[in-house]
């Protein structure tokens, strides 16, 4: 398997219902890392991009969040609608999709 130019974790955390801080998987963290796994398949570019879904990213309350290493790109509030235009803008060019980008103050 070839290094991945990029590598997109998924936040997966599944807390019981009613948890105060909530979680990524009840806001549809499942669906969002399916889409970018079919994405994936989609372009065929599995010798540039790996997908791996992930435990808590931390800011719970502004999930479901995304992480793209190594330039370390937290984003938040993602939604499998935004899955293309993240690998069009960010994992297959080189720009950060600004509107999605989690708050300095939690990153």
């Amino acid at each position: 398997m070839p290094k991945p130019q990029k590598h997109v974790f998924v936040c997966s955390q599944q807390r019981p219902p009613g948890h105060p801080r909530g979680s990524c998987a009840h806001k549809g963290g499942a669906e969002v890392l399916q889409t970018f796994w079919a994405e994936l398949q989609k372009r065929n570019c599995f010798d540039r991009v790996a997908v791996t879904y992930s435990g808590c990213l931390g800011p719970c309350d502004q999930g479901i969040n995304v992480v793209v290493y190594p330039e370390a790109v937290m984003y938040s509030n993602v939604s499998k609608e935004d899955v293309a235009e993240i690998f069009d803008s960010h994992l297959l060019g080189t720009t950060p999709v600004q509107r999605l980008l989690a708050p300095e103050v939690v990153w």
